[in-house]
């Protein structure tokens, strides 16, 4: 009977399963348009509680738009199903009247067993009224599907006694239900005309290639919850999707014509001066590079935690697709050139021919921006291992008070007020953060010098015998 059902849903299921890698289908809504005085909810269960994706996107918008105050609430929960989502709405998502809210789950509503029909049921009828509760909000949901579950880690870790989940059962085809959950929700997205994000399909298909490599490899180490890298390519998908304004940092480029050296009106560059071997000016970009700190977190954590988040920056190739900080400079006369930001050299000479073709500056180290947005994200890590997470572990806490005085409504009300004010202090306390990452991800201006190198001495030939 289960093989039955799942036949008869891979037609619908292919559209997930046949999705690019890190685009949907484009959504009706071709931007995330956050303006200034905007609110992006993320709403969903313990893989939004972890802070991660939803951390890469809120660094995207503070170094992308630094002139616009756009507040984030992550609305995460570990352990929850589209239901407890239903029961926490009101404070934990309409409280913050948002123009977008994101909306994950599945992982735990098919409670990771085969297929069934009425388990699904349950799950589709939630899902609909979370979607029917954000529009009556004014807001737009942005549909994401489920992730990868990644059964072979569950095979692989079954003796090792550090892995929480070691005595629980898992459908070994579960991932295959996801799949049919995720192409269950792309329909509903479409049939309601809302932005819909594929998580699972680059999910899957980074796995498949790095085990090509090394069968160990996995971005979901406990099966589950992705780890730092595949938490990344869930905020890259989604930025992919969704094809925020200002993908690009900067196009810097400057020519040659005669003696005199130009640049478009609109780069505003100040001081630009040269000769056929070195060209010079100011420039003050309107943001910044989107980056990852190599670590994702400074504090202990229940999440498996262990592999470099830039694992997802490399293979996603985001530095290229949503910042590509690019410098080009034509005219120049042939030979080896050094390129200098504020006196710092940022890497070893190039080429004439290179400078004239482009290069990226985004993922390079050296440069004063790559430092300055390295700062902010740093600043929005501490901001989410002090305040964000500990204020998503209360609201946890919470749902298991729901379900204690289930039957005492005095003794629960007690507990929220009590509870209340430790919300409190931590939302205030995320919102003292935004007000330092926006100062520091405030634009400043650069001094650029391009200057040619003496060519390096040949080798000495060898003496004729």
């Amino acid at each position: 009977m289960m093989l039955r059902r799942l036949l008869r849903s891979l037609p619908l299921a292919l559209l997930i399963l046949t999705a690019p890698r890190l685009a949907a289908a484009a959504p009706r809504s071709s931007a995330l348009d956050l303006r200034d005085g905007d609110t992006l909810v993320f709403l969903g269960d313990s893989i939004t509680h972890q802070c991660l994706f939803t951390q890469h996107v809120e660094n995207f918008f503070y170094t992308r738009h630094p002139e616009r105050r756009i507040r984030f609430h992550n609305a995460g929960a570990s352990g929850d199903r589209a239901a407890d989502a239903l029961a926490r709405f009101d404070a934990d998502v309409a409280a913050y009247r948002p123009k977008y809210v994101t909306v994950l789950f599945g992982m735990n509503d098919g409670q990771y067993e085969d297929f069934k029909a009425e388990t699904f049921a349950r799950y589709a009828a939630d899902m609909a009224k979370l979607l029917d509760r954000i529009q009556a909000l004014g807001a737009v949901a942005i549909v994401l599907s489920p992730t990868l579950f990644d059964y072979p880690v569950v095979e692989a870790r079954k003796d090792d006694a550090t892995y929480r989940f070691r005595e629980r059962s898992f459908a070994p085809n579960y991932n295959a239900v996801m799949a049919y959950y995720g192409a269950w929700v792309r329909d509903q997205a479409e049939r309601r005309r809302l932005p819909f994000v594929n998580l699972w399909g680059p999910l899957n298909d980074f796995t498949t290639e790095g085990r090509a490599a090394d069968p160990a490899f996995t971005l979901v180490p406990d099966a589950i919850h992705p780890g730092p890298g595949g938490q990344f390519i869930m905020a890259s998908a989604l930025l992919e999707a969704l094809r925020p304004e200002r993908r690009n940092v900067s196009a810097l480029s400057v020519t040659r014509a005669g003696d005199k050296w130009s640049a478009p009106a609109a780069l505003k560059l100040e001081g630009l001066a040269g000769d056929a071997t070195r060209v010079t000016f100011t420039h003050t970009a309107a943001a910044l590079p989107w980056v990852i700190p190599g670590e994702s977190t400074t504090v202990a954590t229940k999440w498996e935690w262990r592999e470099d988040g830039r694992v997802g920056y490399d293979l996603s190739k985001a530095g290229h697709r949503q910042s590509n900080e690019m410098l080009r400079v034509t005219g120049l006369a042939p030979g080896q050139y050094e390129v200098k930001i504020d006196g710092q050299s940022i890497g070893r000479p190039v080429s004439h021919v290179v400078l004239g073709s482009k290069i990226e500056l985004q993922a390079n180290e050296a440069t004063p921006q790559h430092r300055q947005a390295l700062a902010v994200a740093l600043l929005n890590r501490e901001r989410n291992d002090r305040a964000v997470r500990p204020l998503r572990d209360l609201w946890s806490t919470l749902k298991g008070a729901r379900r204690k005085f289930a039957q005492d409504p005095a003794g629960y009300a007690a507990f929220r007020q009590q509870t209340q004010l430790e919300i409190d202090r931590l939302e205030q306390l995320a919102r003292d953060y935004e007000a330092r990452i926006h100062a520091a991800a405030q634009p400043v201006a650069h001094r650029y010098e391009i200057t040619r190198v003496a060519d390096a001495p040949a080798p000495a030939r060898a003496r004729k015998q």
